[in-house]
């Protein structure tokens, strides 16, 4: 049964603007991070703000502490957010936005702007009406850029973010075809490259896939 329409948090549409002008998130999933901070400043200098470590990390809410303690000047968020208790650690630890990886009422309720993760259109408009700040289309490389389009007949004004397989080849792709911004994973914050603390090669490689949107 569809849910009563939730009001956004006051600051949703703040966060959908400005991620509107940055246009990509890198999401960090590894098995440690020696230094979090520094790796906010890398990707900084990369030219990638937004920071989204993830539940999938060990120990995730001291790595997200120390990227806020660090003064980067990274919008830093948590992903992979399940449950009411998650969202709790992960807002006491400082995240300044959370993702979920499909539609969780639990975590909607949040005192920051939640990112809803969502793929069939019966659930983006679950996601809107749960208040979601912007929907995660995930996995977007199974359905391509033209799913985005697609998607923005019925929901044109739902800030729509493409997540899963997206790369410096077919980010602008997404784009175009109407996503608000993408997820950089795997290509930019490789699990081997983050573990090593390998910080040079992540900001090449951030600056690369700004280069690919456009924006350098």
């Amino acid at each position: 049964m569809t849910p009563q329409t939730v009001t956004p948090h006051p600051l949703a549409a703040e966060l959908a603007a400005e991620l509107a002008t940055d246009r990509v998130i890198a999401v960090v999933r590894a098995p440690s991070i020696p230094d979090a901070g520094a790796l906010c400043a890398a990707l900084a200098e990369g030219g990638i703000r937004w920071v989204e470590f993830t539940f999938t990390t060990p120990d995730v809410t001291t790595h997200l502490r120390r990227a806020v303690a660090a003064g980067t000047g990274c919008l830093v968020g948590v992903g992979t957010v399940l449950t009411a208790d998650q969202a709790a650690a992960a807002v006491d630890a400082g995240a300044r936005y959370l993702v979920t990886p499909g539609v969780r009422p639990a975590v909607a309720a949040a005192p920051v702007p939640v990112i809803l993760g969502a793929l069939t259109p019966t659930e983006v408009a679950e996601a809107v009406d749960h208040g979601a700040a912007a929907v995660k289309i995930f996995p977007a490389r199974a359905f391509g850029p033209g799913y985005f389009k697609d998607l923005r007949g019925p929901y044109p004004a739902a800030p729509l973010i493409a997540s899963g397989g997206v790369n410096a080849t077919n980010a602008a792709d997404f784009l175009a075809a109407g996503a608000l911004a993408v997820c950089a994973g795997s290509e930019v914050v490789h699990p081997d490259l983050v573990t090593a603390g390998d910080w040079p090669e992540i900001t090449r490689r951030a600056r690369g896939f700004v280069q690919a949107l456009g924006r350098a």
